[in-house]
């Protein structure tokens, strides 16, 4: 699968990163907020959908989900405006980054931004630079452990998955966004656990680092992006070399 299988070695170190900060019940709430603004029913709001599913996976309570989604529906009013935006930039070691951000003040956060990769070897793009290099995609991971691989890329594919790649235990489905709920709900009804659900931009191709203090460098940024209160998420288009991978 392009792009995505290249960006899979540094998954767990990511993961890490996650963890380490947690989806605090704020950002999931935002997230949710924005997407349900499309419509409040997530049969047929996929981007919706799939915030939830996050939230709850994160022990995101229901009450906090619900009130979310009236805050985006109009149904409770809140006096607050959260607004989303999708910051373009470049990093060390000729990378590039997608800053997902959701907001009540959009001069705040582009600021803060623009402030965390000045200070750390990046710096904020113009609109359209980078953003043509990632592809926004449905992406799902099916624990493959004790099961054939080859039968659940084919039941991926007979589902409506685009592409599929295996990864050690792990097949990951690529799909339209708008497809996501449908494959996932077929695979889980063939008997297949999916233990990741999401709507995410995967980049077209990746930049190779091979030297382990620009690996650090790198996922220091993404570190201290991610901890901005207002950043709910980081992509980016680099693969971490073999080699380095336990230096870093």
């Amino acid at each position: 699968m392009s792009g995505h299988s290249k960006w899979h070695n540094i998954q767990a170190r990511k993961s890490v990163t996650d963890a380490k900060k947690g989806k605090s019940y704020s950002k999931h709430g935002k997230l949710i907020e924005v997407a349900a603004r499309s419509g409040g029913d997530m049969a047929i709001n996929p981007t919706l959908r799939s915030a939830v599913e996050r939230a709850k996976a994160d022990g995101v309570p229901n009450a906090n989900v619900e009130r979310a989604i009236k805050k985006g529906t109009g149904e409770l009013k809140d006096d607050t405006v959260i607004v989303d935006a999708l910051y373009e930039a470049r990093g060390p070691a000729n990378t590039v980054m997608l800053v997902d951000v959701l907001t009540d003040n959009k001069n705040r956060s582009l600021q803060s931004v623009k402030l965390i990769l000045m200070k750390n070897g990046g710096e904020i793009g113009a609109a359209g630079t980078v953003a043509w290099m990632f592809d926004r995609v449905g992406l799902l991971e099916i624990d493959a452990s004790g099961k054939s691989v080859d039968d659940i890329e084919l039941a991926a594919i007979d589902a409506g998955a685009s592409d599929v790649s295996v990864h050690e235990n792990i097949v990951e489905a690529k799909t339209d966004p708008s497809d996501l709920h449908a494959v996932k709900v077929a695979l889980e009804k063939a008997g297949y656990t999916i233990s990741k659900s999401e709507i995410t931009y995967l980049p077209k191709n990746t930049v190779m680092i091979e030297d382990a203090e620009k690996a650090r460098s790198v996922l220091k940024l993404i570190e201290l992006l991610e901890d901005d209160d207002d950043v709910t998420n980081v992509y980016s288009n680099f693969e971490i070399a073999d080699s380095i991978a336990e230096e870093v």
